[in-house]
């Protein structure tokens, strides 16, 4: 699968407070978790984000708390994945629990810069940098995960696979 966007480019140990602020945590509706998504960190991000683009940061991306609001909101955002140097634990199996593709490439997130346009091939973990004329090679997505994406998340996946749909 390919993903194209627009980069937003955010820093080491973004937390899941600056994701989704904790005076929002009182829904789980993903649309109004969307209109708060990065608000502490960019606070006109949800109004500029489009559909597609993608998020590049550096290490530590969604450490903090266990929220699983945090990839909700940057999905429901439209967001189509997120590119770090690292992920928090937590954070990297909430994200493919929520079905947001999610992929650690440190030397490209090093050369990324805000607003570069990405082409990403999730199967293969290639990306594309269109602005510089750059490829960089992301840890590619496990099949599984790759499924969990595709799905649209793990209770999407347990769904199709109860039906017997897949």
């Amino acid at each position: 699968m390919k993903i194209k966007g627009k980069t937003w480019k955010f820093g080491d140990d973004v937390d899941t407070d600056a994701i989704i602020p904790a005076r929002y945590l009182n829904t789980s509706s993903p649309i109004e978790l969307a209109a708060h998504c990065m608000e502490d960190a960019d606070p006109g991000f949800a109004s500029r984000v489009k559909p597609g683009d993608i998020i590049a940061a550096g290490k530590n991306f969604g450490c903090g708390s266990s929220r699983e609001h945090a990839p909700i909101a940057i999905k429901a955002a439209g967001v189509s994945c997120v590119v770090a140097r690292s992920f928090a634990r937590i954070f990297y199996r909430n994200a493919f629990n929520m079905g947001l593709p999610i992929l650690e490439c440190p030397d490209g997130v090093e050369r990324i810069r805000a607003g570069d346009e990405l082409e990403i091939d999730l199967d293969s973990g290639i990306i594309e940098n269109h602005t510089r004329k750059e490829t960089y090679r992301a840890q590619a997505i496990p099949p599984f995960m790759q499924k969990l994406i595709k799905a649209g998340g793990l209770i999407e996946y347990v769904q199709e696979q109860m039906s017997g749909s897949e």
